[in-house]
């Protein structure tokens, strides 16, 4: 019985947007995974658009692998690997030394507690190869920026959802970011009010 992905409408609205960031910021191969991988509408249509790359999908929780395996065979790539479990607390997200040069990471600090965000900053920094990327993508607040009003009301419904969300100022997140050896490396804006952040390893030239 073929089974019926989930289904996340902004993934679907955002995917290409992203991918086309992606596109021109990784060479033409490399391995990949990705942190809170939801759906998997992300993965599949990223493993599809990048086919030189491997790619590991992954979520806090086994329920939602059905919806990413029925995604990435509904868009026929072969490039994807099983899902496996992460949770970004874990002091260890993968058994042995893996490293990858892609971390992808969308939608996930403004509903997961804050402490979250120190954990995937210092988890990738554990497993980012040489010259390797982070990406994280969503709704970001920014000192000196006006929020939009969207946005405003979307952080209001989360708090309210539960406390310990919220959309996430910029500067908080560069500071964890600086803890775990991770320097904000490019700022790219995204369609409805979204960022796409790139972060690395490396001092970014001045």
């Amino acid at each position: 019985m073929q089974i019926q992905p989930d289904y996340s409408a902004a993934a679907d609205r955002n995917k290409q947007a992203i991918l086309d960031v992606l596109v021109g910021l990784v060479p033409a191969e490399g391995n990949a995974i990705e942190i809170a991988s939801g759906t998997g509408q992300h993965v599949a249509w990223f493993a599809y658009g990048l086919p030189g790359w491997a790619w590991q999908p992954s979520d806090a929780q086994p329920d939602g692998f059905a919806s990413i395996n029925a995604w990435v065979a509904e868009q026929g790539v072969r490039n994807v690997l099983a899902p496996v479990v992460i949770d970004v607390m874990a002091p260890s997200w993968l058994p042995g030394p893996q490293l990858f040069d892609l971390v992808y990471c969308a939608n996930m600090l403004h509903i997961s507690p804050w402490a979250t965000c120190a954990a995937l900053m210092h988890g990738s920094a554990q497993h980012l190869a040489s010259g390797g990327r982070l990406v994280t993508y969503g709704p970001y607040l920014e000192d000196g920026v006006p929020t939009s009003p969207g946005n405003l009301a979307f952080d209001e419904s989360l708090r309210e959802r539960n406390p310990a969300w919220g959309i996430r100022r910029i500067e908080d997140v560069t500071a964890q970011a600086a803890k775990a050896g991770l320097q904000l490396l490019s700022r790219h804006a995204m369609p409805a009010n979204n960022l796409l952040l790139v972060w690395t390893r490396e001092q970014p030239s001045a």
